[in-house]
């Protein structure tokens, strides 16, 4: 095996600390002659850039159009990738086929796995209610900080709990208002909980945003339950309110379909490309290109 599987798991393992949304691509099945293997992997980042190896240049193509489509929404793709004339395999759920007649030959089936961070959590003192609601937190894969209230909340982060229990609160309920958090709770009881609201000399509409006392009714005593009825409401404000993305995902490039073979081709700095006259056209790969260039100076 080649030292790029490793090399990609790990550049894989710090986009996903850094919170960089992108798409591991893993080659799982290659029919000869295809110059990929199985076991080859390949990151596909959101402007359609790829690390990696999953194939020459006209399978490159199609793992990158699928895979851009995997990360804006598609989800977990298996994508098999096919040479003109050969047998399509049915399309199923979860599974795509693509025809490239540029293919020279060999099947390949990739395996297109979106890598998106998860909901960012900012949280407010070191509370036993604010450190179990960290320990829950992680066990369900979500991302926690602690940028309040001594600097703005991070950015895209999906939901604030305030739990200092007077130390810091009120200047973390202003900062994730101004901030535009759409999910802000505050650990009190409702009587302390609206005489914050009070000192701080809110509006009704930003009073409606903040979520006093915190969490579900759930008849939570324990800090752990209480930790365990927030992230509860919260888990229901990143599914059925509208929370957003957890980060932001680059413009996509643009698609355009390749004159020659008729394949969509994501546009990228290396695509192969023609000018003629005010026209221009992109081609999945340099074998296209030449060919249009020739039928171009023939006619």
């Amino acid at each position: 095996m080649t030292g790029v599987p490793k090399t990609v798991s790990a550049r894989a393992l710090e986009l996903a600390q850094r919170r960089v949304p992108f798409v591991h691509a893993r080659v799982v099945r290659a029919q000869p002659p295809a110059s990929a293997h199985p076991g080859d992997e390949a990151i596909v980042y959101g402007d359609g850039t790829i690390d990696g190896f999953v194939g020459g240049m006209c399978a490159e193509g199609s793992v990158r159009t699928a895979a851009l489509g995997a990360l804006n929404g598609g989800g977990p793709l298996l994508l098999r990738v096919l040479p003109a004339g050969e047998v399509a395999f049915p399309d199923t759920p979860g599974a795509k086929v693509v025809v490239n007649p540029c293919l020279s030959g060999g099947a390949l089936e990739i395996f297109l796995e979106p890598v998106l961070p998860p909901p960012l959590i900012e949280v407010v003192g070191t509370t036993p209610i604010a450190e179990a609601f960290i320990a829950l937190a992680d066990v369900l894969g979500y991302a926690t900080a602690r940028s309040l209230p001594d600097g703005p909340p991070a950015e895209y982060t999906g939901a604030v709990i305030v739990a200092g229990q007077g130390r810091g609160d009120a200047e973390a309920l202003r900062a994730a208002l101004d901030a535009d958090v759409p999910h802000i709770a505050l650990v009190a009881s409702r009587r302390r909980g609206a005489a914050l609201l009070d000192e701080l000399r809110l509006g009704e509409a930003e009073r409606a945003r903040v979520h006093t006392p915190a969490g579900l009714d759930i008849g939570a005593r324990t800090a752990p339950e209480v930790a365990l009825s927030i992230l509860a409401e919260v888990v229901e404000a990143v599914h059925a309110r509208g929370a957003p993305p957890p980060t932001a995902l680059p413009e996509a490039p643009a698609q355009v379909v390749d004159p020659v073979c008729g394949m969509t081709v994501t546009v990228t700095a290396d695509t192969p490309h023609l000018a003629a006259g005010e026209k221009e056209f992109w081609f999945c790969g340099t074998g296209c290109r030449d060919r249009c260039a020739t039928g171009l100076v023939g006619g």
